[in-house]
């Protein structure tokens, strides 16, 4: 059970308001989903991450698919299911396929399971990689 209530888009007002408002805009979505709605209970830190996450994730170095797809592939290693189902959702809306994110899957996978052994067997850095 959350510890906070979330605030409904009907409850929002002045700042939280705005902010709910350009998220629709900016993602294309009729309603703020539940992430948004909990920051609002402290309405400083959904200012802060909602321009943080508007600032990061726009077009750079990186294409926005690149960067969501890299948004999944923490969200499966830190084991957060909204995260995960939020940001496959935001990667296929930017023209992520299907065979992108399963590809992705198995790079994660694969990268988890390397890195545990690596951990295991306590292996030093080759002097190449230094």
């Amino acid at each position: 059970m959350p510890i906070f209530k979330p605030i409904q888009e009907s409850e929002a007002k002045g700042k939280v308001k705005e902010i709910y408002d350009e998220i629709k805009t900016t993602r294309q979505i009729t309603e703020v989903p539940n992430f948004w709605k909990m920051l609002a209970n402290d309405p400083n830190e959904l200012d802060r991450t909602w321009n943080s996450l508007k600032d990061i994730m726009k077009k750079g170095a990186l294409d926005p698919v690149t960067k969501e797809l890299i948004y999944v592939a923490v969200s499966i290693t830190n084991s957060c299911e909204y995260c995960i189902k939020s940001h496959s959702a935001a990667a296929k809306k930017k023209g992520a396929s299907d065979e992108m994110l399963k590809e992705m899957f198995a790079v994660v996978g694969l990268a988890n399971k390397n890195n545990k052994l690596v951990d295991s067997y306590q292996v030093e850095v080759d002097d190449i990689y230094k």
